[in-house]
């Protein structure tokens, strides 16, 4: 007779090693049922041995601490021996997420990083002393949240850069502009409007962006990670650059020609590269045309409803009058759209350039 695992522990269990997560079985069942049940799942191979809990009784901290990082299943344990691996994993600089739900259970639940307890099974001392409470007592819904944390986390800085990069773009414009002898390029008013319209839509809609291929195949982040790091600040600085140069270059090309719609053109093509920016980041690797138009339809839902709504700021009469606006013709919007996709390019050349310096660093892949 056996209580076997549920069937989608084992996909479970993969998918937290390719997601640079070690899973360790901690169990007080005898150690040949142990090592049976984790080499079934994977989590332990055929050369690895459980250790027990009188052997861990006998081991001083030091000692496991050295061997903790080789030992995939722990059999016969109590829950006094969880805190000392939970300390001894701590102690080598690893973040440890701690399951349990017994009363006896709390201090190493307290001590873990995360510690999550069991709302089923478990008592109310576990779940007063644990992070998160899992509900339906399954380790694959532990998994599940860990994706939806990286998906978050993603989001968060594809918000971020999105938001930051369409200020330095303005910065750069208001900035250069007075260089080049040039009359203010925006007006406060048009500043406000790409502020609350071309930032806020897209930029909300990039936090209900899907998980990324690959999401679960890389190592997790430091928790004190800069959340700037990984490119991020560069990003921001030469696609806002380019932003500002782009959207310069062509008002100044017009009103170098003495066109009086050279400030709109402006201020459209400003408008536009940050729709094609917002499309281009949504995925930090892949281009867009893998990741598909239609698997984010809220942000292209944005993107769509911003550019009908610059276009009526540029003909609609009244919005003319208050946002000091002219009828670009035909000829000059057609340049600015044409321009404004710049961005858009650009950020599609850094991302192939980034996957082929991925693919030559790991041919094996």
């Amino acid at each position: 007779m056996m209580d076997p695992p549920r069937p989608e522990v084992k996909e479970a269990v993969e998918t937290c090693r390719t997601a640079g997560i070690r899973p360790i079985m901690i169990t007080g069942d005898h150690p040949l049922t142990a090592q049976h049940i984790a080499r079934e799942l994977n989590i332990a191979s055929n050369g690895q041995q459980a250790l027990t809990g009188q052997e861990l009784e006998q081991m001083p901290l030091e000692t496991l601490e050295e061997v903790v990082e080789f030992v995939p299943v722990y059999a016969r344990v109590s829950p006094e021996h969880k805190l000392k691996i939970v300390q001894a994993l701590q102690d080598k600089g690893e973040i440890v997420a701690m399951t349990g739900d017994g009363v006896n259970d709390a201090p190493a639940l307290k001590r873990a990083d995360i510690g999550v307890a069991m709302g089923i099974t478990g008592t109310d001392v576990s779940k007063e002393a644990a992070d998160m409470v899992l509900l339906d007592d399954n380790f694959a819904t532990i998994v599940a949240a860990v994706k939806e944390g990286r998906v978050i986390y993603d989001n968060i800085r594809k918000f971020i850069k999105y938001t930051l990069t369409s200020n330095s773009g303005e910065i750069w414009v208001m900035l250069l502009a007075p260089f080049l002898g040039m009359p203010l390029p925006l007006l406060p008013l048009q500043i406000l409007w790409i502020n609350l319209v071309t930032d806020g839509l897209p930029g909300l809609a990039l936090t209900v962006e899907p998980a990324e291929r690959g999401t679960m195949r890389r190592p997790p982040f430091h928790p004190q990670e800069n959340i700037f790091r990984r490119g991020m600040w560069q990003h921001i600085l030469w696609v806002g650059l380019l932003m500002g140069i782009v959207s310069l270059s062509i008002g100044y090309w017009a009103w170098n020609t003495g066109r009086n719609d050279w400030q709109t053109m402006v201020f459209t093509t400003l408008t536009l590269s940050q729709m094609g920016h917002a499309l281009a980041i949504r995925s930090g690797k892949d281009s867009l045309f893998t990741a598909g138009l239609l698997s984010n339809k809220p942000l292209l839902g944005a993107v769509l409803l911003t550019f009908v709504l610059q276009l009526m700021v540029v003909y609609v009469p009244f919005l003319q009058e208050l946002f000091k606006t002219v009828a670009l013709p035909p000829a000059d919007l057609t340049i600015s759209l044409l321009l404004s996709t710049v961005v858009f390019w650009g950020v599609e050349i850094e991302k192939w350039l980034q996957r082929r310096r991925e693919k030559q660093l790991s041919p094996e892949k």
